[in-house]
């Protein structure tokens, strides 16, 4: 995959803004960015403008203010303990590396104004803009999902690398449910009829949610989002939408508002969007499939080329490091007990860390390209992951390859899905793999793992106090 032009932003092509820098008055630049984005908001009229950035879980967290006060270089901060809390809004106990900090400290919201776009769906003019967090003196902090990726980029851009990505993006549509105790269902479309399973590429099952499908258009290209292709995917109304390869951050950064986006949209009909990895029983699991390449910065070659068009040896090693390091990280791409229930034979996904050419059943596919797009498919993370967390971990995978040389398996031919499973089966066996191993800690920091370690085993322990239908059908009166 060659690299991207930049795709236009909300402010225009033509500004070419920056991340504004901790003190952004004090810089010209700053000063220039920021007068951008005031004129910016006039121009569209914006009372209110959201502040957010995404938690451990990707779930986006911030601040909402009026425009005036936004652009009057005021300060916006985060109490710490928002990372430091479990998907359902609870705080672990202190296990291993995983500590409270006592003053639970202010962190700071730093707008990366190119992210700035408006909220199509609210009824009053709005806008939003993606923030960074630092510290209480501008320092990176060290945790944070969005500084966990940038920091794996830059470990490619000393190198004199950029590693270019495409996320395609699995999803279901759900009729509303409002107890949880009731298993889900696909919604009606346009016939009036629920819709069923077995219908991949169906354009007649994209044709149920015409309406739908035009507002999550409509609401993407008001916010400069760049949907390359759509597909009905095998499941009851679950869709794909299939982005543009780009950089990382960037496009970490649109499935993160895609992922809202799509929500939202549903919401205006009257029906659920859902990211789950496995909603429905007996039904494929939705994955969020990540195509990768690494290009030279100074030339554009692709690195995974060599000059005459053959593989190079960075494409090996890149494919070794990714067998022998993504199952240590899966907890990063399957981040939930339902995550695993996707990870299983017959279902559509891979169950190995084998690789090979054009091969869906492996979990690292090689598709069919020339030498400039050659790239390797990750297969393994489900559409539940933390986008930054999720090409953070496979983009560090494949690069320990390369600075270690890993040699690769011989590729796949066969289909490879089916019978043993040669990856952690549950949420706690991965969190101790991700722990286990100091080459992690090079990629991802010691403070991130630590960090996250905890918050996944607090949120096993609180899905353990949950009794559900298999025990109460099997056991109640059985034993």
């Amino acid at each position: 995959m060659p690299p991207k032009k930049r795709m236009p932003n909300a402010l225009g092509a033509a500004s070419n803004l920056e991340s504004v820098p901790p003190d952004p008055m004090d810089s010209k630049r700053g000063v220039a960015a920021w007068a951008d984005a005031a004129q910016w908001l006039r121009t569209r009229g914006i009372e209110d403008i959201e502040c957010i950035t995404p938690d451990l879980a990707g779930v986006p967290r911030g601040k909402m203010m009026p425009s005036s006060k936004f652009t009057s270089n005021t300060s916006l901060a985060l109490p710490s303990a928002l990372y430091r809390h479990t998907i359902s809004g609870e705080y672990p106990e202190e296990t291993g590396n995983f500590r409270y900090e006592p003053r639970d400290s202010d962190l700071k919201l730093l707008p990366d104004l190119s992210t700035l776009s408006v909220v199509p769906w609210e009824t009053d003019p709005t806008a939003q803009v993606i923030c960074d967090i630092v510290g209480s003196t501008g320092e990176s902090v060290p945790y944070t999902p969005r500084n966990v990726l940038k920091n794996v980029v830059q470990m490619y851009r000393d190198r004199g690398w950029k590693p270019v990505v495409a996320p395609e993006i699995e999803f279901y549509l759900v009729a509303m449910n409002e107890d949880p105790d009731y298993p889900l269902h696909p919604p009606k479309g346009r016939s009036g009829r629920s819709i069923q399973g077995g219908q991949g590429y169906s354009i007649a099952g994209i044709n149920e949610f015409d309406e739908l499908i035009d507002d999550i258009y409509h609401f993407s290209e008001k916010q400069g989002l760049e949907i390359d292709t759509l597909i009905h995917e095998e499941g009851p109304a679950q869709l794909e939408i299939n982005l543009r390869h780009g950089d990382p951050v960037e496009l970490a950064d649109q499935v993160f508002l895609f992922k809202r986006t799509i929500r939202e949209a549903a919401l205006k009909h009257g029906i659920y969007a859902t990211f789950m990895a496995k909603p429905m029983q007996g039904q494929p699991g939705s994955a969020m499939h990540i195509h990768q390449s690494v290009v030279d910065i100074e030339t554009g070659k692709n690195v995974f080329s060599n000059p005459d068009g053959s593989a190079s040896k960075e494409f090996f090693h890149f494919i070794g490091g990714m067998q022998a390091y993504v199952p240590k990280t899966l907890v990063m791409m399957a981040p939930y007990v339902n995550s695993y229930r996707r990870l299983t034979p017959d279902m559509s996904a891979p169950v190995n860390n084998a690789w090979g050419y054009d091969n869906r059943t492996t979990a690292f596919r090689v598709p069919v390209s020339d030498a400039a797009a050659r790239r390797v498919e990750n297969r393994l993370p489900g559409s539940d992951a933390n986008p930054y967390l999720a090409l953070a971990a496979s983009l560090g995978c494949g690069l320990l390859g390369i600075m270690n040389r890993i040699e690769p398996t011989a590729p796949t031919e066969d289909t490879a899905n089916e019978g043993s499973i040669d990856l952690p089966r549950g949420l706690l066996e991965a969190v101790s793999l991700l722990e286990s191993d100091p080459a992690l800690t090079d990629v991802l920091s010691a403070e991130f793992i630590g960090l996250y370690a905890g918050v996944k085993r607090g949120e096993f322990e609180t899905f353990m106090q949950v009794i559900s239908p298999w025990e109460r059908e099997f056991l109640l009166l059985n034993v």
